[in-house]
């Protein structure tokens, strides 16, 4: 039988099984199709190949032009321009597949490209499972060398070293607020923002195979997870004691000695410690996300629809915060987020934290910004970076 394009194959699936079965002419029709999705996917991996090969040149032009130039390093990793490609991913999607998952294929695609180009160490908020972790594959993809640190400190640490290339910290979560040790991590840094991802908190009762359920006396987690879970745990499991441990990582990988242990994890967990999903989706916001940040040393170009984010010290007078947002308002910049932390070593003196669309090198924004300087003691801009496309 020739080969058929998938629409003329259904059109003649439809009109033959309208009617009486046929079990020789459904072997036929299910042969032609199985036959065609075989070149379709000699096409796909022909393409993919071919899109690898173009990633090596773009390396092999940056490194030569790099020795050139000086003795620096080239960047490989250009967050504007795979924020750039995942919306033009989406925009142009015509289904079946949903948006947001063909841009998860893409992201995995340019994830091996990249990794041929360069391969990119990322470190991480651990340990591995972490909803953190999950954050980090989800904006560099698998094929990233993700390494897990102990601490935020830690993360920062390794990024200004250059031992790790980016780093991955939760910055706030829509039901428990702002993460004070990544902001704080600003304050003695000179590292960047250079991306942002927002990951859907969703939580899962994780039992281990050897796990008794009708002898369950402990579920382990991180203890802003239980408190995300609370009602269902009350209604579910109201007698069984909650334990609270450093991170959901660690209640995931506690359970391999324990038969009578559960914990409450994301899916990187389910994964990593080969566990059984008894119960999904278990929190009693289902709405729940987290914000985390990817931090760099680089400077990131436009990519159309960025957030930029500084920190400013204020001096110490009534009015002072409202003078700061005067200049945000009289360019038409949108304040999307403050936060307020103590500035150490001094006493009562604090700096804030804005969040606000567009990029520095948009007219309005820059000059914003350069509107507030002279109203406070110390402005820094922490970076201009993608809003989280995924």
């Amino acid at each position: 039988m020739s080969e058929q394009s998938p629409e003329q194959t259904m059109d003649n699936l439809n009109q033959t099984t309208t009617g009486a079965s046929d079990t020789a002419t459904e072997k036929e029709f299910l042969y032609n199709i199985r036959q065609n999705i075989d070149a379709v996917d000699c096409e796909i991996q022909t393409l993919i190949n071919n899109r690898a090969k173009l990633a090596q040149q773009v390396a092999m032009v940056k490194k030569n032009h790099t020795a050139a130039d000086d003795n620096s390093n080239p960047i490989f990793y250009r967050p504007e321009r795979e924020a750039q490609v995942l919306k033009a991913v989406m925009e142009r999607n015509a289904g079946p597949i949903a948006d947001e998952k063909m841009a998860r294929l893409f992201r995995e695609i340019m994830s091996v490209c990249l990794d041929l180009e360069a391969p990119q160490r990322i470190a991480f908020l651990g340990p591995v499972g972490t909803f953190t972790h999950a954050a980090a594959l989800k904006h560099f993809g698998k094929a990233a060398d993700t390494v897990p640190m102990t601490t935020i400190t830690d993360v920062f640490r390794e990024v200004e070293a250059g031992t790790a290339m980016y780093g991955v910290v939760p910055v706030e979560n829509s039901s428990e607020g702002v993460v004070n040790h990544t902001l704080d991590g600003f304050l003695s840094s000179t590292l960047k923002i250079i991306g942002e991802v927002e990951l859907p908190i969703h939580q899962n009762f994780l039992v281990a195979e050897h796990t008794k359920i009708d002898g369950l006396s402990r579920i382990y987690s991180h203890q802003q997870s239980l408190a995300q879970c609370r009602h269902w745990l009350d209604v579910n499991f109201p007698n069984v004691e909650r334990v609270a441990v450093s991170s959901n990582g660690e209640a995931a990988r506690r359970l391999k000695n324990e038969w009578h242990s559960a914990a409450i994890a994301g899916d990187v967990a389910v994964a990593e410690y080969g566990l059984h999903k008894l119960y999904s989706n278990i929190e009693d916001n289902p709405s729940n996300t987290t914000r985390f940040l990817i931090i760099g040393h680089e400077a990131i170009a436009p990519s159309g629809q960025d957030k930029t984010s500084i920190v400013v010290s204020a001096h110490d007078k009534a009015g002072a915060l409202i003078e700061i947002l005067k200049p945000l308002s009289y360019h038409g910049v949108s304040m999307t987020s403050i936060e307020t932390r103590p500035e150490r070593p001094n006493k009562w003196a604090y700096v804030f934290f804005i969040d606000m669309n567009g990029h520095v090198n948009d007219p309005n924004v820059s000059a914003a910004i350069n509107d507030i300087r002279p109203l406070v003691k110390d402005l820094r801009i922490l970076g201009s970076y993608p809003k989280a496309v995924l």
